[in-house]
């Protein structure tokens, strides 16, 4: 009696293909159970985020209101706004203050010099620059401060929404306060 027949038998009896099949399914079962490699996650690996209060500068440019000055004081006056970073909610976070940047034009005088001055434009009585600060908790990680998920680093674009206000800033500067 042979091995293995013409028709690729073990014995007359199994197909050597079969075998194979089964061979490498009880390997991958045993290998699953008995060796089943490192356990947790990457997450899990990672050191956990501290978290800090933080300061956040950020600077409005243009921005279209029928009374600058008057919507500042409201801002000031709300303490809180709505942080959307990278169109996801980030929290509410404290305005610590707004300052408001005054529009002025470089304008050549007949020495050759440079004056700045007011922008006598009317155009721009209903336009408004101003920075503002923001303070808030936030996890900070090796990789950076993360506020609401999102993380925020100088140049990041910011969305602030109230019940009357929708408007983007640019972040410029971003504090870790020690406690």
């Amino acid at each position: 009696m042979k091995i293995v027949d013409s028709k690729g038998r073990l014995f007359g009896k199994i197909s050597i293909l079969d075998l194979g099949a089964a061979i490498v399914i009880l390997l991958v079962v045993v290998g699953i159970f008995f060796f089943p490699g490192t356990t947790g996650s990457v997450a899990q690996n990672q050191i956990a985020p501290v978290t800090k209060p933080v300061e956040v500068e950020a600077i409005v440019r243009g921005l279209s209101v029928l009374n600058p000055m008057s919507f500042l004081e409201e801002l000031k006056k709300s303490g809180t706004t709505k942080l959307i970073i990278r169109n996801q909610p980030a929290g509410t976070v404290n305005i610590k203050s707004v300052t408001p940047l005054p529009r002025k034009l470089a304008v050549p005088q007949p020495d050759g010099t440079i004056k700045a001055l007011d922008d006598p434009r009317q155009e721009e009585f209903y336009s408004v620059n101003f920075r503002m600060i923001l303070g808030g908790q936030a996890q900070v990680t090796p990789d950076g401060v993360v506020l609401g998920g999102s993380k925020l680093k100088i140049g990041s674009g910011i969305e602030l929404e109230g019940t009357n206000y929708n408007f983007n800033a640019s972040t410029i500067d971003v504090r870790v306060l020690e406690q």
